[in-house]
């Protein structure tokens, strides 16, 4: 008989949940583990020994999951050095506990592999559950997480668009989340599904120039009067300075300062042009409402194979997924070594970056459209193009 624990890490996304039902389901089916724990807390609740055990919870309780957004067990981000790591497999040991599932993102893959290292010799394995909205982990096609902010930004924008095309007096400016990767960013041009779509978008792959800013901006004005442009929080000019002094940062965490505001009051000063700022922000990713269907199966997926992988004899990998076909969409899961995926961060390629780096391709459209589910909702207007 041997203990299994689940351990979240890094910030929320709307299927972290998912994943930890389908890790709960798959590891309680195995009558061969006596405990299944979640530790309360991140890595910091495993070493306050905060654990309960998955098996007390009704059906009804983990069906919850599939429904609520953030962590339902908590999370952390935690600062971890070599003392930290060995109290961890203290208190594994102590609990009798010989398989751990790490679900997050760049930071978690990387302590997940610190973990692995750490437990070497003690009969402890250790398995990876992806999970970041940002969808910045390498090797994987995608990461669970991201679809759903993918669809919450492209349905909220399209709505955005929606009512800047009905009264169109200013530019709107939309800061989307994405510290050094514009997936989400980028995700913004699915708008275009509804009926309504960005006018431009920035990406942090590219540098940004202020001067063409202006000039894609003013040539909005001049041919619409109104516009809806979406910008990543990390934009940063060609010598790396983010566009906007950054407030603070704690670790690999960069507080950004108000991106969208700075672009609106660039525009007003230049122009003297109406322009409003929108930062959605946490909204993002704790939108349940813009659930993606496909991302919370598959979030569940990643749960249940990283769990039967680890039971099976599986260590020091992630689960991950190959991209077999877009139409239809299929994917089939893989595992990978997690020193291949320990902060290495994956961006936005050439290929779905447009000529003139205010928008993206028809092929990242393709790439990302099934990962957003079902379509977004149709809107309509009885204006004219002008």
């Amino acid at each position: 008989m041997g203990n299994l624990v689940i351990i979240h890490g890094g910030g929320p996304s709307p299927v972290i949940n998912a994943s930890l039902y389908g890790a709960i389901k798959e590891a309680v089916s195995h009558t061969e583990i006596e405990k299944v724990y979640v530790a309360i807390g991140g890595t910091g609740g495993l070493i306050a020994k905060n654990l309960k055990d998955a098996r007390s919870f009704t059906d009804e309780q983990l069906e919850l999951l599939l429904q609520s957004p953030a962590s339902a067990i908590g999370t952390s981000r935690d600062a971890l050095e070599e003392k930290e790591y060995k109290e961890m497999v203290e208190v594994l040991k102590e609990f009798n506990i010989d398989m751990v599932l790490m679900n997050g993102g760049n930071g978690t893959m990387d302590t997940c592999g610190k973990l692995f290292m750490a437990c070497e010799g003690t009969g402890i394995r250790v398995m990876g559950i992806p999970k970041t909205i940002d969808n910045d982990i390498a090797i994987t096609d995608h990461s669970p997480g991201f679809g759903s902010a993918a669809r919450y930004i492209a349905g909220t924008v399209a709505e955005v668009a929606c009512d800047v095309r009905g009264l169109p007096i200013h530019i709107c400016v939309i800061e989307a989340l994405g510290r050094n990767a514009g997936w989400i960013t980028a995700a913004s041009a699915l708008a275009e599904d509804s009926g309504f779509a960005p006018d431009l978008i920035y990406l942090p792959e590219r540098d940004f120039d202020e001067e063409k800013f202006l000039e894609d901006v003013k040539k909005l004005i001049d041919e619409k009067g109104c516009g809806v442009v979406v910008a990543s929080e990390g934009l940063h000019y060609a010598d790396g300075t983010p566009i906007v002094e950054p407030i603070f940062k704690v670790g690999r965490a960069t507080y950004f300062g108000d991106v969208s505001a700075h672009l609106c009051n660039l525009i007003i000063k230049k122009f003297g042009y109406k322009a409003r700022s929108e930062k959605p922000g946490l909204c993002g990713r704790a939108s349940i409402a813009w659930l993606s269907d496909i991302d919370s199966k598959e979030a569940q997926e990643a749960g249940r194979v990283a769990a039967k992988s680890v039971i099976e004899g599986e260590s020091g990998k992630m689960v991950a997924f190959k991209r077999i076909s877009n139409e239809p969409y299929k994917c089939e899961t893989f595992l990978v070594d997690t020193k291949e995926v320990m902060m290495f961060e994956r961006k936005m390629p050439d290929e779905f970056i447009n000529a003139e780096g205010n928008g993206v391709t028809e092929a990242f459209k393709e790439w990302c459209r099934p990962l957003i589910g079902k379509p977004l909702p149709k809107l309509i207007t009885f204006k004219e193009e002008n």
